[in-house]
C-alpha cells in the first residue's frame, strides 16, 4: 500500500571533537552503541504500528558519527523533501554534548526540528538541583531535550515531532519502565558493518545495585534489576544471527547483578551447544562475579570470549572514597584464575587520580598487579566527575573547578585538580602508567598466561598494540579508537580555523602515513615475545605467582595484602595480616 505522505527521521549518534577540533571518526569505529539500535527500534516499532495513520510512511535513516561522515547539505536536501522531517541526537555523553549541539545547529538553522536524549542529559537532570547552562542554551537554541529511557513513550515523541509541537523538555527520569517484553533493540546490518569486527549491541538489563560515587549509571538507570526474558535474548541472537551478525557487546553495566543471569545464560548456552548458534559475547561484570555458582564457568560456554571487569583500583582506601565497597582485593586473584582458567580475556578499568594516589604509589600498585594477579588487559582512566555521578554533584555544590569544557570528558582527560599531584604530574603519571604496564617483558608474561590456558595469543597480542597504540599514535582512549582515522577539513569545532587545503590535505597524508608506520612498528616491538610464546612446546606448563593457586597464609604474604594491611577490613573473610618484616623498600 502507497503512503501519501512520509514522516522522515534521521537519527545520529555525535562523536566528539579530538584536542585539534577534528570529529573523532575512523572508517571502522569500536564501541556499537545500544542507545542508538534502542531508538531505531522502538521507532520502527511506532512506524509498523501506523502511528501517524494509514496514510503516513515514517522513514528512518541510522548514522553513527564514529564511523560515518554527517553530511549535511544532502541530509538537509533530504529532509526538506519530505512532507515532515525530525532529527534525533542519540545516546549523548558528556563529552559528546558540544558536538551534538553543533550538529543540532545545522539542522535547525535550515528549519529541521531537532530531539535529544542520552545520559549527560539524564544524568545532570537527575542530580543537579538547577538544570545546567549547557541545556538550557541547547533549549533556546530550539533543541528538545528527552531525558529518561524511551520504551512505552515513543509514539508520543513521533507523533509531536509529525504535528511540529515538540516540547521543550521530556523528563521521565522518574518512571523507568519495565524491560519485560520490551521492544528488542536490533540495528540494520549496514550499520552494524561499520563497526570494527561487526560487533553489535544489546542490553539485557538495566540498572546496577551499588553505590560508586563516579558512575552515572546507577543515577540514569537505577539501582533495581530490570532485565529483559531469555525469550527476548534469544530473539537478538537470532535476529542478528538472520543478518550474519554474530559478536555482541552486552551492555549491562554489571552483568553479575541481572537478577535473571542464569536463566539469559542457559539459554544461550543451548542456542550455542544444541542448537548450532556460533557467535561471541562481551560482558561487563563486578569483582564479586565469582562468588556466583557457575557463573564464570557459563559465561563461557555461552560465548563470553572478553569481560570487562570494574577493578578501578587496588587501594581500599581509594575504593572506600569512592564507595565502591563491594571490591574486596584479597579476591581479585580469585577471581581473576577463575576467568583465565574459564580462557575468557580479561580487561581492567583502572582509575588514576584518588584523593591519596601520588606517581610513587600508583607505580608501585600497577608492579603488584603485574607480578600477583593474571590480569590480562588493564585501561587506565582519570578520575573524572562526570555529570550524572555523585562527584560531580558534590563539587557542584561546593563550587569546586571544573573544566568547563564538556568535550573533554572522555575519562581520557584531567577536568579538575588533584590534592597532592600537580596538574602536570596527574597527566604524566597516566601516560607513565600505560608505558609501565605494556613492557615487552609484561606483554611476554601475559601472552604466556594465555597461552598456559590453552588460549590462542593472537586475539590478545592484536589488543595490547590497539590499546597501547590509541594512547601514544592516535591519542584517544582504546574505547574511542577504530580502524584507520578520518578527519574532515570543513567539520572542525566552532572557533578553530578551517584550514586551507593546500596545507590540510598535504599534512594529513603525512600523518597518515607516519600513524601507519607507528602502529607497524609497536606490532613489531611485540612480536618477538608472541612469537617466542607460540613457539614453546610445553607452554601449557608455564606458572608464575599471578597463576598459582594460593591459601589463606600464602596469600596473607603477598604484596596485594602486606601493602595495604591497615586499610583491609578484619571481617567479611578478609585474611588476618600479619607482620612482614622482609616488605621490600620498592613497595612502602
Amino acid at each position: 500500500m502507497a503512503h501519501a505522505k512520509r514522516f522522515l527521521i534521521i537519527l545520529i549518534k555525535p562523536s566528539h571533537y579530538d584536542d585539534d577540533g577534528y570529529v573523532i571518526q575512523w572508517f571502522r569505529s569500536p564501541i556499537p552503541s545500544n542507545s542508538l539500535a534502542s531508538v531505531y527500534s522502538l521507532i520502527d516499532e511506532s512506524r509498523r504500528r501506523n502511528v501517524l495513520g494509514d496514510d503516513v510512511d515514517i522513514e528512518i535513516d541510522v548514522i553513527d558519527e564514529t564511523n560515518t561522515v554527517v553530511r549535511f547539505k544532502k541530509l538537509i536536501q533530504r529532509l526538506k523533501a519530505a512532507d515532515g522531517a525530525m532529527v534525533g541526537l542519540v545516546g549523548v555523553q558528556s563529552n559528546q554534548f558540544p558536538r551534538a549541539v553543533d550538529i543540532g545547529r545545522k539542522f535547525l538553522d535550515a528549519g529541521i526540528q531537532v530531539i535529544m536524549g542520552g545520559f549527560h542529559a539524564a544524568g545532570s537532570i537527575a542530580m543537579l538541583p538547577e538544570t545546567p547552562r549547557e541545556i538550557v542554551e541547547a533549549q533556546k537554541l530550539g533543541i528538545s531535550i528527552y531525558a529518561g529511557e524511551a520504551e512505552g513513550r515513543m509514539d508520543v515523541v513521533v507523533q509531536a515531532a509529525w504535528a511540529g509541537k515538540l516540547k521543550p523538555l521530556y523528563n521521565l527520569m522518574k518512571d523507568l519502565p519495565d524491560l519485560t517484553n520490551a521492544t528488542l533493540p536490533i540495528l540494520p546490518e549496514k550499520v552494524v558493518r561499520k563497526m570494527a569486527g561487526a560487533y553489535t549491541s544489546f542490553d539485557a538489563g538495566r540498572g546496577c545495585p551499588f553505590q560508586c560515587s563516579f558512575c552515572t549509571i546507577i543515577n540514569v538507570q537505577g539501582r533495581k534489576s530490570r532485565h529483559r526474558t531469555p525469550d527476548d535474548v534469544e530473539a537478538i541472537i537470532r535476529a542478528n544471527a538472520a543478518q550474519n551478525i554474530n559478536r555482541f557487546f552486552i551492555t549491562d553495566d554489571d552483568f553479575a547483578r541481572n537478577k535473571d543471569w542464569e536463566g539469559i545464560l542457559d539459554r544461550l548456552i543451548w542456542l550455542r551447544e544444541e542448537q548450532g548458534f556460533k557467535f561471541k559475547v562481551t560482558l561487563q561484570v563486578d569483582t564479586l562475579c565469582h562468588r556466583l555458582p557457575g557463573f564464570i564457568e557459563k559465561a563461557a560456554r555461552g560465548g563470553c570470549a572478553r569481560v570487562f571487569i570494574g577493578l578501578e583500583n587496588i587501594d581500599p582506601d581509594a575504593l572506600a572514597a569512592a564507595k565502591k565497597r563491594q571490591n574486596k582485593i584479597w579476591e581479585y586473584r580469585k577471581m581473576l584464575q577463575a576467568w583465565k582458567d574459564a580462557g575468557v580475556i580479561t580487561y581492567a578499568g583502572y582509575i588514576l587520580g584518588f584523593p591519596d594516589d601520588t606517581p610513587e604509589k600508583i607505580a608501585r600498585n600497577i608492579e603488584i598487579i603485574q607480578r600477583e594477579m593474571p590480569l590480562d588487559l588493564i585501561e587506565f582512566f582519570f578520575l573524572t566527575p562526570l555529570p550524572g555521578s555523585e562527584d560531580h554533584k558534590v563539587l557542584h555544590s561546593k563550587g569546586v573547578w571544573m573544566d568547563p569544557d564538556l568535550n573533554k570528558y572522555d575519562l581520557n582527560h584531567r577536568v579538575s585538580h588533584h590534592p597532592i599531584m600537580s596538574d602536570a604530574v596527574w597527566e604524566k603519571v597516566y601516560f607513565d602508567s600505560w608505558r609501565q604496564f605494556y613492557t615487552p617483558e609484561h606483554v611476554e608474561t601475559v601472552l604466556r598466561r594465555d597461552a598456559a590456558r590453552g588460549a590462542r595469543t593472537s586475539a590478545l597480542y592484536s589488543s595490547v598494540v590497539h590499546f597501547l597504540g590509541s594512547i601514544l599514535i592516535e591519542k584517544v582512549h582504546p574505547l574511542e579508537c577504530g580502524i584507520v582515522r578520518r578527519k574532515i577539513r570543513k567539520q572542525r569545532r566552532p572557533g578553530m580555523k578551517i584550514e586551507n587545503p593546500l596545507l590540510f590535505y598535504p599534512r594529513r597524508v603525512v600523518e597518515s602515513l607516519t600513524s601507519g608506520t607507528q602502529w607497524a612498528l609497536l606490532f613489531l616491538k611485540f612480536r618477538p615475545a608472541w612469537r617466542r610464546v607460540k613457539a614453546e612446546q610445553n607452554a601449557k606448563a608455564y606458572t608464575d605467582l599471578a597463576l598459582s593457586p594460593s591459601s589463606d597464609e600464602e596469600l596473607n604474604e603477598m604484596d596485594i595484602i602486606q601493602v595495604f594491611k591497615g586499610a583491609i577490613p578484619r571481617t567479611h573473610g578478609a585474611p588476618v595480616v600479619a607482620r612482614r618484616p622482609d616488605l621490600r623498600p620498592a613497595l612502602p
